[in-house]
């Protein structure tokens, strides 16, 4: 009797849970299962729910410090809206979007429309595609093309002293992303897909390639790293927000098909 209870339960959680994958609102970003490599991991990095973390906390405790994964900051369904696939290509596809390289320095640029990048360029990345082959839209936005999105945007209310925030909208295929790097503070949020986030602080340079995407860095170096050397990670998803403090290291991977925003703090 147990054991029959035991496997009707199984079963009753398989099926839960691919109902409720099958419920996910991708907004039109369809990601073929079969081209997804690298699938989210662990998450070693705090989260918090915004409703209990108040401003005083956020400054004491990460600002300067840690990085930080907060959950409800605020309702962005409008801005989720607007980056629906079917609008955007609708609204913005003749318009010239500027494609970096996906290695760490991003030396590369090309300029295409938003339709020939959705359309032609925007490929779930291949393992055997190095940085400076791969080319996706993060960044470069001219806030006036893409005034209405940032309008619709509304980012997390805390804040650091004396900075300013600056937005850069994006949307890149599943198995993208940029191999480690540093800069300013700042938060990232992801309006559809997943994006999987590595840091190291800053005195904790990991070793990579600069011109090997995040991928294949997970693929070829993550799984022999010893104890010392595993960075903090966390997978981040639609509503979530993840704050880099100054000079992290930090490297992406979109999980998805993916739609994000960042706002850099300086």
């Amino acid at each position: 009797m147990h054991r029959i209870s035991s496997l009707k339960l199984l079963i009753l959680l398989f099926f839960s849970n691919a109902n409720s994958s099958e419920a996910v609102d991708d907004g039109g970003w369809y990601t073929d299962p079969a081209a997804i490599i690298a699938y989210p991991g662990p998450c070693n990095i705090e989260i918090r729910d915004a409703l209990s973390l108040t401003q005083e906390e956020f400054l004491k405790r990460y600002a300067y410090q840690i990085p930080l994964v907060i959950r409800g900051t605020t309702d962005n369904s409008d801005i989720q809206q607007l980056s629906r696939r079917e609008y955007m290509l609708d609204k913005y596809s003749q318009k010239t979007i500027r494609l970096s390289s996906a290695n760490t320095h991003s030396y590369d640029k090309n300029d295409v429309t938003l339709q020939k990048y959705i359309t032609e360029i925007m490929k779930p990345q291949k393992l055997d595609t190095l940085g400076n082959e791969t080319f996706y839209w993060f960044g470069d936005n001219n806030y006036t093309e893409w005034e209405e999105l940032f309008l619709a945007y509304h980012p997390p209310s805390y804040r650091l002293p004396k900075l300013t925030g600056a937005y850069s909208y994006g949307v890149a295929a599943a198995g993208t992303g940029v191999p480690f790097h540093f800069h300013g503070p700042g938060f990232a949020e992801v309006i559809y897909g997943r994006k999987r986030w590595f840091m190291y602080p800053p005195h904790q340079m990991p070793h990579f390639h600069p011109n090997r995407t995040t991928l294949q860095w997970l693929v070829e170096d993550y799984p022999k790293l010893p104890p010392s050397g595993m960075p903090l990670e966390c997978t981040v998803g639609p509503g979530e927000v993840i704050y880099f403090p100054d000079h992290w290291w930090h490297g992406t991977l979109n999980i998805d098909t993916s739609v994000f925003i960042s706002t850099f703090l300086g």
